[in-house]
């Protein structure tokens, strides 16, 4: 890896992101009657897409916007040219990736979705009305009247599985508005955060957003990589990196498969593995330490697999450091679809070795690899396994995910070799995912289990009553 590449700077990118910062400031005292500083903010997000085919509309809407006068084509301008221009700033950060890995890069873009123009035109529109509402008041003029708007957009689209997405995304920026109502009492804003959720909320209620991904299908070797746990109070999802080695010998490709599952917010910890095994038989198979063979499982365009266990097999022994170690390097990256293209997307699976821990009690962690420093990101070890910020601190090879955030390249471990005993022992951080006979392991989900169990109990007793 050209480690030294992750702290150069790339061209243009500290612009594009002034520029979204500036609209951004827009957004937080709202856009009914915009002030002069509004208008200093509409200007440079103008500014940053002239010459470019958004140019013209987006001049327009910043006039009308300016003037108090903004509908909802103008808002919808906006937002398209917000997300142009993080999207502008993810592909400067992974083509520096790439150079970074000297990986090849996927093949072209990734293909259309499918299907017909989008149903539910009038639930897409009503959810349209409302974000542009909250445009106009701004997070500072939030009530819970307003946010409550949210609600009957949100139950009309959760019975179309086409609209989950949109519902989902709705529902969760709607809750983290009411939680923060009134908005003329924030101390604190999220600016970026919310503009973040704004503007691809808005995008994904237009025509066309709707349709499902086109997919082909995979027969090959899949080869484990590592698992990225994301929890929330009431979800939890495991994602699963890997290596696809495709049977018609072609060049192996990074390929995801996710899982998820709703949760009862006292289910944390290894307990969260009961509520995702039954799910996918994929699981099973990080655990073990072991490849899957697929046969005709779809993929999208994204390198996203819809698992499916009827179409997958337990194969033969694949130790995630070896296949890090022969394969990763000439593996493919996936492309990204358009609409997806921001920073936070970039997770890029890596291998670094022959490295030195820079680690302070409670304090940040950082690799030192060929003199170049590299922050890792502890906080993201879940707690759902055995691998810990000190077992990442004592170690001499790990596997990750190269992200950005906050400025910077960071690295978040998924799995590490370190020694015990004079011998080299990989921990990773998905090892309980199939089970385990770790002793924390199995406290961990042993009380998990009381606590469903209970749960369990009591709702049988509400419903009986």
């Amino acid at each position: 890896m050209r480690t030294d590449l992750l702290s150069d700077p790339v061209d243009g990118l500290d612009e594009a992101l002034a520029a979204v910062d500036a609209f951004d400031r827009v957004l937080v005292a709202g856009l009914l009657r915009p002030q002069p500083a509004q208008t200093e903010g509409l200007a440079a997000i103008t500014d940053a897409v002239a010459g470019t085919p958004l140019a013209s509309r987006v001049a327009e809407a910043a006039e009308k916007t300016a003037a108090g006068a903004a509908g909802e084509d103008h808002f919808v301008a906006l937002a398209a040219a917000r997300t142009a221009l993080m999207g502008s700033v993810h592909d400067a950060l992974t083509a520096r990736v790439g150079e970074v890995t000297g990986r090849p890069p996927g093949d072209g873009t990734a293909p259309a979705a499918a299907g017909e123009a989008g149903p539910a035109a009038n639930v897409l529109a009503a959810a349209r009305a409302w974000l542009c509402d909250l445009a106009r008041a701004g997070w500072q003029g939030i009530d819970h009247e307003l946010v409550a708007g949210a609600a009957p957009v949100v139950s009309a689209m959760l019975p179309d599985p086409l609209l989950r997405r949109q519902a989902t995304l709705l529902d969760g920026f709607a809750a983290e508005l009411a939680a923060s109502c009134p908005g003329a009492a924030l101390e604190h804003v999220p600016v970026r955060r919310w503009a973040d959720l704004w503007s691809r909320a808005l995008l994904l209620t237009l025509p066309g957003a709707t349709r499902t991904p086109a997919a082909a299908t995979a027969t090959g070797r899949l080869l484990p990589l590592g698992v990225d746990v994301q929890e929330h109070a009431t979800a939890v999802q495991a994602q699963i990196h890997a290596v696809f080695e495709p049977a018609d010998g072609t060049a192996p490709r990074l390929v995801r498969a996710a899982v998820s599952a709703p949760k009862p917010d006292t289910v944390v910890g290894a307990g969260l593995w009961q509520l995702l095994r039954p799910r996918m038989a994929l699981l099973a198979a990080v655990s073990e330490g072991r490849s899957m063979e697929l046969e005709a499982m779809p993929v999208t365009g994204e390198g996203d697999l819809v698992w499916d266990d009827e179409r997958a097999r337990t194969g033969e022994p694949a130790d995630p450091f070896a296949t890090a170690r022969v394969i990763l390097s000439t593996a493919s990256d996936p492309v990204t679809a358009p609409l997806d293209r921001h920073p936070v997307r970039i997770a890029v699976p890596v291998l670094l070795e022959g490295y030195a821990v820079e680690s302070e009690a409670d304090g940040p962690t950082a690799f030192t690899v060929a003199g170049h420093r590299l922050a890792v990101d502890t906080d993201r070890v879940p707690a759902a396994g055995p691998l810990t910020p000190e077992t990442v601190a004592a170690s001499g090879a790990c596997i990750g995910l190269l992200r950005w955030d906050a400025g910077e390249f960071v690295l978040q471990p998924l799995a590490v070799e370190t020694t015990v005993r004079k011998k080299t022992v990989a921990v990773h951080a998905g090892a309980w995912a199939g089970g385990t006979t770790d002793k924390t392991g199995v406290r961990a989900e042993k009380a998990a289990t009381d606590s469903v169990a209970v749960l369990r109990e009591r709702a049988g007793r509400l419903l009986r009553k």
